[in-house]
């Protein structure tokens, strides 16, 4: 006789299966659409005239009929995360924050080519909907994009039973920008002479948590742990939110640049220090043959940069490769225009100072770069094979 699984005896003896429903299996459809009720007002604050539709549709809608005056438009798009700071929000239940973390990361690499952030979408996914947790995130996320004068069209809450824990979620963002083609900011705009401008990061903003954490964890302390060099907790000072320059370094663009484009632009470009570091994004946006020498004399680590150093005894080249130490977003300009950068800067309350020069590369050439390799030049970072910089002297 054939062996018959449990669901074909119950069937044998007249037992009825238990019925399987979605909520059972982990997924609560009336939480989502609770959440979206939380969230809307905070969404639609963030529209514009060229936002069709509400909150709610299977596609958000974006009028670009302001385009057809555009000379040649050019379409800029990003994507990114959080990463592993979403673990340092979870651990302290604050989620209100995370999406100025989401929004920096994506529009101001848009605005690294001179590109205008016009909408964004957001995703979330979590082990199970909390409506109040997930209209925070979105809250945070809506704040953000006010501040960078980014439209949010859309988004998606997934819900992930079995594949993330009740209080674990992740979050992903994706936006759309445009600028003149002519008006397009990037390596091949940079001169020899040029002046590198450095501004104020808020804190570690969205890079190098899977360091900071094995630092913190290896030396046992917890996030509500007073840091007297801080002058608060551990954990407050990881969620600092991430400083969202999309608006400054647009207002800079018209300022220095207008709205004409052409061969020869004042603010030469931009670059948004992430993953790798100040070096390593500052060499992708400079052109082969050129080097950019930063002087780390011209600022000082701020305290949460030398508390992970010694906590952890990090090298600091680790640290230079790994967090922004303190210079969340560089531009580069003529050397006529600095001052009246940094002036402008400062009318928006940006901290912002001139910390090196752009200059022809005595290093150019592989043998060359090879006797000078070292921690202190980089070149050809991150796939792109373009000019290099040098860190020169120590922090101040």
């Amino acid at each position: 006789m054939s062996a018959r699984t449990p669901e074909q005896s119950r069937a044998g003896t007249g037992m009825a299966s238990p019925a399987i429903t979605y909520a059972a299996a982990g997924v609560d459809v009336e939480a989502g659409d609770r959440a979206v009720e939380l969230m809307k007002d905070a969404v639609k604050a963030t529209h514009n005239s060229s936002v069709l539709g509400g909150v709610g549709g299977f596609a958000g809608l974006f009028d670009v009929s302001r385009l057809t005056g555009f000379r040649r438009p050019l379409l800029a798009t990003s994507t990114d995360g959080v990463g592993t700071k979403v673990a340092i929000a979870q651990a302290m239940d604050v989620h209100d924050t995370i999406g100025f973390d989401l929004v920096g990361m994506v529009v101001d690499d848009i605005v690294v080519v001179g590109a205008e952030p016009l909408y964004m979408t957001d995703y979330i996914a979590c082990g199970k909907v909390v409506p109040e947790r997930i209209a925070d995130i979105v809250r945070g996320i809506a704040a953000a994009c006010s501040v960078a004068g980014t439209a949010l069209v859309g988004g998606e809450t997934a819900e992930h039973p079995g594949l993330l824990g009740e209080s674990e979620y992740d979050v992903a963002g994706a936006a759309t920008g445009v600028v003149e083609a002519d008006a397009l900011l990037g390596p091949d705009r940079v001169r020899a002479g040029d002046v590198v401008i450095g501004m104020a990061s808020s804190g570690i903003h969205s890079n190098g948590y899977s360091l900071v954490r094995r630092v913190i964890n290896h030396a046992g302390w917890a996030l509500d742990r007073q840091v007297s060099e801080l002058g608060r907790t551990l954990g407050e000072e990881l969620l600092e939110p991430t400083r969202v320059y999309a608006a400054d370094c647009l207002d800079l663009v018209r300022a220095l640049n207008g709205t004409a484009g052409g061969d020869e632009l004042s603010l030469r470009g931009f670059s948004h220090v992430t993953g790798g570091g100040l070096a390593a994004n500052l060499a992708r946006v400079l052109p082969k043959g050129l080097v950019a020498t930063v002087d780390r004399s011209t600022w000082e680590l701020p305290a949460i940069f030398k508390v992970v150093a010694e906590a952890g005894n990090v090298p600091q080249a680790d640290l230079e490769r790994t967090l922004n130490l303190g210079v969340g977003m560089v531009a580069i300009v003529a050397p006529d225009a600095a001052d009246a950068a940094l002036a402008r800067l400062a009318e928006r309350g940006l901290p912002s100072w001139v910390m090196g020069q752009v200059g022809a590369d005595d290093l150019a050439g592989p043998a060359a770069r090879a006797a000078a390799a070292g921690p202190d030049y980089v070149q050809g970072a991150k796939g792109v094979d373009g000019g290099a910089v040098r860190l020169v002297n120590t922090y101040a």
